[in-house]
């Protein structure tokens, strides 16, 4: 009986070492489908990381260009025309470089090609116009009929300067203002009438091409006599300027600076006569008559003007409104 216990032991020892338990793996970690994956850290190369680059700051006008100039130019409405006259500005045209020309016979040899002189005169009596205005080409020949084909614009129209500050200068300011060479040019007598007393708001050259060097020209010429814009006619000249030249220069200026103001005698001080003056020809009446420019002189009432006593369009031979200016 004995035996038989431990024969039934030693199979039942046998049988468990046969049947060894199981070696248990840890199990292995899997990703959930809808698990988010973690975000990838990036190591540090050992430079620092450039910044994005900042926005570039608005620019303004280039230094030299006339939208630099447009920009020191006071912006203001325009004043009552109230007390203009053409006379506001001196009486005729005036010699400011003192050369023995007149601002209209130098524009006019500046201006124009082929010019001819009148005989030991600088008054042109023809020459040829490659017309700024319109990009025409005429022929210009001085006389009653003919000289109006050719006239002197003021670029900055006098009425506009006499709105826009000109009241304020100085009689001898105006003078200066209304024979710089910087504010003539010689243009089309027709499309001179029709730009009238406009300003770049109202007015612009028909040759687009112009336009940059017109609207740059009034530019210039409001800088220099101080006078002012109206918001509309700024914007139109900025409008030019930055749509079509931004880099559009200043123009250069030929003529003097703005002459001080001078002082003016007491309006009770009687005027002086000139030596030179003689009787005025008064024929039964009393209407102011002169036979001719000779005695115009004579009387010290040259250069004579359209409106003036003793007027006669017979002294109008260039047809500018006036006579006897030589």
């Amino acid at each position: 009986m004995k035996r038989i216990r431990l024969a039934l032991a030693a199979v039942l020892l046998t049988g468990l070492t046969a049947c060894s338990a199981p070696v248990l793996e840890a199990p292995v970690a899997t990703e959930s489908p809808s698990a988010t994956p973690s975000p990838v850290v990036p190591q540090p190369s050992g430079q620092a990381k450039s910044a994005a680059p900042e926005p570039k700051a608005e620019q303004g006008p280039a230094a030299g260009t006339a939208l630099e100039q447009l920009a020191t130019i006071d912006v203001k409405g325009r004043a009552p025309k109230t007390g203009y006259s053409r006379d506001q500005f001196g009486k005729g045209w005036k010699d400011p470089d003192r050369n023995g020309c007149d601002a209209r016979n130098d524009v006019l040899q500046r201006d124009l090609d082929r010019t001819v002189l009148k005989a030991g005169d600088c008054v042109v009596t023809s020459g040829v116009l490659a017309d700024p205005f319109t990009a025409t080409t005429i022929e210009f020949v001085r006389g009653n009929t003919t000289s109006s084909a050719v006239q002197i614009d003021h670029v900055v129209a006098l009425s506009d300067g006499w709105q826009k500050g000109a009241q304020q200068l100085a009689p001898n300011q105006r003078e200066a203002f209304a024979n710089d060479p910087l504010n003539l040019l010689a243009v089309d007598g027709p499309t001179n009438g029709a730009k009238s007393d406009g300003d770049a708001a109202t007015w612009l050259p028909p040759n687009k091409a112009f336009r940059c060097e017109y609207v740059a020209l009034q530019t210039a010429v409001k800088a220099k006599y101080g006078l002012w814009m109206t918001k509309a006619e700024r914007e139109a000249i900025k409008n030019v300027l930055s749509s079509s030249c931004p880099d559009q220069p200043v123009p250069a200026d030929g003529g003097a600076a703005v002459p001080a103001a001078a002082a003016q005698a007491p309006a009770t001080e009687p005027k002086p006569v000139p030596a030179k003056e003689a009787p005025t020809q008064v024929p039964a009446g009393g209407k102011v008559y002169y036979s001719n420019c000779t005695a115009v002189k004579k009387a010290g009432a040259a250069p004579i003007s359209a409106g003036d006593p003793g007027w006669d369009k017979k002294f109008d031979r260039d047809g500018d409104g006036v006579g006897c200016e030589s």
